[in-house]
Order: C-alpha cells, then structure tokens, then sequence
C-alpha cells in the first residue's frame, strides 16, 4: 500500500492554525466524495477521511501532558524539561498514531511537530537547533512530514488573538493554555525568527505563508499545495 501523506501546520499561537486545519479537512473529505474513491484503492486513497491531531496531544498520554505544559497557572518547568516532555509526547503519538495512520495510505494533518519545538525551546529558550534535531532523530525516528504549512502572520496581530482567544476558553470552561504567550515579547520574536531560519533551510518541505491576509485567502492557498502535492485537481 502507498504511504500516506503527512501535512503538519506550524506557527505562532494566534496564526489561524486550527481554522486552517478544520477547513482542509473539510476540504480532503469532500474531494475524496466527488472523486467516488474508496480508501485504499489507488492514487486517491491517501486524501479519504484524514485523522487530524495537535501537539501536544493526540494520545491519552499527550492529553493529560498537554494540560502541564500549557497551563499558565502550572508548575515551572526548566527550558530542557519542557523540551523533553515535547519529545516524550512526539515519540508516544507517532508510535500511536502518525505511523499507523500513514502506514494505512492515510492523509495526517497535525498540529504543531518538530519545528515548533526548534522554535518555542531551541529559539525562545535558547537552547539552540541542534540537540533538537538530534533528539527528533533519536526519538521519532527522524520522521519528516511531506509538506509544512508555516503560516505566519504579524507578531502583534498573532498574540492579541491568542489572548483573547484564552480569554474565551478560560471563561467558557476553565482551561488556560496561555502559559507561553505570557512570555515576554523578545521571546516571541526569538521565536519567529527561528521559524525564519527553518524556513530558509528547509524550502523543500515548508511553504511560507507570510502577512497578514483572509481566512479564506490562506485556504485557498493551501488547498491549491496541498493539490498539486497529491496531484488532485482543486475541487470548489
């Protein structure tokens, strides 16, 4: 059977991942309805009914790490514990759910991978690209995804709609995972600019999708990478 095809969507907190990740979903399903393809047969298998997860998360493992890490009001963690427990919920995912999934010919959008580690703890907390890479290859079997759609809007816009989007989780049910966009700026732009870097050094894999534009502008961006990648005509 032909490996899936493995889309990870990267950037700052407040870049539009998650609607983006909803919308190409949306998107994949209907297109594998009008080709009329079943799962498993042929070029088209790889676009039927993509499983969509985010890190941290995506196992009952990473659930429950999730909470920690994120939670502003949780314990502190050092720089290299925090990269650590990242690798630690990577590692259970793929194991769990990337490689069985893409071993099925199925199409993986994930939320945040390796490169947001790079950039959160490598760049923001200074502990720099290399144990990173070395660590993503001892621990994930240097699993690389297919295409990685780097969206990256102004820095200023991205965090005030993180900020209110928290606003809105904590006063509709409690959870607050603001824990990183408490960070001073100077962190945020650290890690923007190693967002930067990675794009430069891996324009094989990463698409840049830069400034800000609409919500449906960026789709269409993405539904037509996406399409040329998996040789699919772009469906209205």
């Amino acid at each position: 059977m032909q490996r899936g095809f493995f889309v990870t969507f990267e950037g700052l907190d407040g870049s539009g991942k998650s609607t983006q990740i909803k919308r190409l979903a949306a998107w994949l399903e209907k297109s594998h309805q009008q080709s009329g393809a079943t799962a498993g047969s042929g070029p088209q298998a790889s676009i039927a009914a993509p499983v969509v997860i985010r890190q941290p998360g995506g196992t009952a493992f990473g659930d429950r790490l999730r909470a920690l890490v994120l939670d502003s009001r949780g314990t502190s963690l050092t720089p290299a514990t925090e990269m650590a427990l990242m690798f630690a919920d990577r590692a259970q995912v793929i194991a769990e759910v990337i490689r069985p999934a893409l071993e099925q010919g199925r199409t993986v959008l994930c939320d945040r991978f390796t490169d947001s580690t790079e950039a959160y703890q490598g760049g923001g907390r200074g502990l720099g690209s290399e144990i990173v890479l070395e660590l993503h290859r001892l621990f994930c079997g240097d699993l690389q995804p297919d295409l990685t759609l780097l969206l990256l809007p102004p820095l200023e816009a991205s965090l005030a709609r993180v900020q209110r989007r928290n606003e809105r989780s904590a006063a509709s049910n409690g959870r607050d995972e603001g824990r990183f966009e408490r960070e001073e700026i100077e962190f945020h732009r650290r890690v923007l600019k190693k967002y930067h870097e990675i794009a430069d050094r891996e324009c094989h894999r990463i698409a840049l999708i830069d400034g800000e534009a609409s919500i449906d502008e960026v789709h269409e961006r993405i539904v037509a990478l996406v399409a040329e990648r998996l040789g699919m005509p772009v469906r209205g």
